[in-house]
């Protein structure tokens, strides 16, 4: 990979989206995700020279932050010079990606399941943080509660849902030792009595539910505010969830990247 300049040169004007890209430049750890993918990407023995990895990477990565499709994403990098820069492709004779190579790339991601390493690749970056450790992806028929008891990683005590997870602790696969918290179903809630005792300290422990399930919601914030991810684009339960990996894994960098660029300093 050529040395990032980001647009240094070029333009004096940091705007917001060269200066998301600079904290990624920066938080991402690139060379252990190229050792990670590029033993299953093509040697080009025959044909032109592929792509480097890490060039590959970075377009994926940057398909997921502004949540373009491949057609975009090939004509943002003819059109935006930042994104050449940031993928190490903006030398004057540097050939591009097309939308063909984009696909291929992902789909080699996909085929040999590349999408949850690159999640836990960060992850063991960002062990104790807090963060999205574990992804299920599902078509939209499959309720709650039959995923609650695979989302643990086994060190639990307590765990805290919503008023879909009600029964969790019930089913078979429920896990020893581990107390859910989860919130009381909205018409129960509603016929709470405030004027009694009972009822206005059931209120009181709905909030504190409330404002611990609320630290769980910021991923999906950053996912579907940040990232503008609000709807699936590809068909098929593995592409989705495969895209669902990389996107979390990219919320927990973005999420941590001010502690991140803190220790780098």
């Amino acid at each position: 990979m050529k040395q990032q300049s980001l647009g240094l040169g070029q333009s004096t004007k940091r705007t917001r989206r060269r200066e998301f890209l600079g904290e990624m430049e920066r938080v991402v750890p690139w060379s252990d995700l190229v050792a990670l993918i590029t033993p299953y990407l093509p040697k080009g023995k025959r044909g032109r020279p592929p792509f480097p990895p890490e060039a590959m990477l970075r377009i994926h990565f940057m398909q997921q932050w502004f949540n373009l499709s491949d057609p975009a994403m090939e004509d943002a990098l003819h059109d935006v010079p930042l994104f050449r820069e940031f993928a190490g492709l903006s030398g004057w004779d540097d050939r591009l990606p097309d939308e063909t190579t984009i696909l291929r790339f992902r789909h080699v991601l996909e085929k040999h399941k590349l999408a949850p390493q690159i999640l836990q690749t960060i992850n063991d970056l960002l062990q104790h943080k807090g963060l999205v450790h574990t992804v299920r992806g599902t078509a939209g028929n499959v309720n709650d509660v039959v995923e609650g008891n695979s989302l643990l990683h086994g060190q639990e005590t307590d765990a805290w849902g919503d008023a879909g997870y009600q029964g969790a602790h019930k089913r078979p696969d429920a896990a020893k030792g581990v107390r859910w918290n989860v919130a009381m179903r909205p018409g129960k809630r509603k016929l709470l009595d405030p004027d009694c005792e009972v009822g206005a300290w059931t209120e009181q422990l709905e909030v504190i539910k409330a404002r611990i399930r609320a630290k769980v919601e910021h991923p999906f914030r950053v996912i579907k505010r940040q990232f503008r991810h609000v709807k699936v684009r590809y068909r098929g339960l593995a592409k989705n969830t495969a895209q669902l990996h990389t996107l979390f894994a990219l919320s927990n960098i973005w999420m941590a990247r001010r502690r991140l660029m803190t220790v780098g300093g």
